[in-house]
């Protein structure tokens, strides 16, 4: 308990640097240091092998994904920081579907148009950084299919090394698979906020967020070959699958009466 505290201070001193990514420095480092013990702890995959090239620019690219994209309420950014580090385990982050568009509408701007303006930015700044981070997760998993094809060759393996490579590639997986079923998330999210808005404060500037959303949409579909569609089930990241094959078809997390 005492380092669950502990790691609630960390987070909240965590800093955000250039692209979303977690900013170098002292605090940040102790944040992503204490995850893993935690993580430990609760029988999670925690490798002890050092982080390739590609496993760490994974990871801080994933960063910008599972934070959260409105409001910097303090609390929010915490758990979030938390669950991210995995410090906390993911389910206890927030995954209300109108919390975006609830943080949207709190903000002070000066017409509505600028609250569609931020949902199109938001969306298509999302968007962009999935082809990125596909080519990337799709190099990490090859690595990784290298490096479970090579333990059966490899006579001077002892058994710390055989069980540290099967938990590095199953962090890895299972942080591709929490990207992916963030984005899904963070697509119903949107879309939400954007049926709310037409609603709210009608009007032609609707189609820059919808278009935007597509695209967001689309580019999503780039993930799903990297792992099958049970990876978050799996991971412990959702409680059923069919959650999962509601989040793969596309099928909206809240329905209308």
């Amino acid at each position: 308990m005492g380092l669950v505290l502990a790691s609630v201070l960390l987070a909240a001193c965590a800093q955000e640097g250039d692209f979303g990514r977690p900013k170098a420095g002292a605090w940040n480092s102790l944040v992503e240091t204490t995850g893993p013990f935690v993580a430990r702890e609760r029988a999670e995959p925690v490798s002890a092998f050092p982080l390739t090239d590609d496993e760490q620019t994974l990871r801080e690219r994933a960063w910008r994904t599972l934070m959260p994209t409105t409001g910097r309420e303090a609390f929010t950014d915490v758990i979030a920081n938390l669950t991210r580090t995995r410090a906390l385990p993911r389910r206890w982050r927030p995954g209300d579907v109108a919390a975006y568009h609830e943080g949207l509408v709190s903000e002070s701007f000066r017409s509505p148009v600028s609250r569609y303006r931020r949902l199109s930015e938001d969306a298509t700044a999302d968007a962009r950084l999935i082809t990125p981070f596909a080519a990337l997760a799709r190099r990490v998993n090859e690595a990784d299919d290298l490096r479970l094809r090579s333990l059966p060759f490899a006579r001077t393996l002892e058994d710390f090394d055989v069980h540290n490579a099967a938990m590095r590639v199953a962090e890895n997986r299972c942080l591709i698979a929490w990207v992916r079923l963030e984005l899904a998330e963070r697509i119903a999210r949107y879309r939400y906020a954007l049926e709310h808005l037409v609603v709210e404060v009608p009007g032609p500037e609707a189609i820059g967020p919808e278009r935007a959303i597509a695209m967001l949409a689309g580019r999503r579909t780039l993930l799903d070959p990297l792992l099958p569609p049970e990876a978050a089930f799996r991971c412990g990241l959702v409680p059923g699958e069919d959650l999962i094959a509601d989040l793969a078809a596309g099928r909206p997390l809240v329905a209308k009466d």
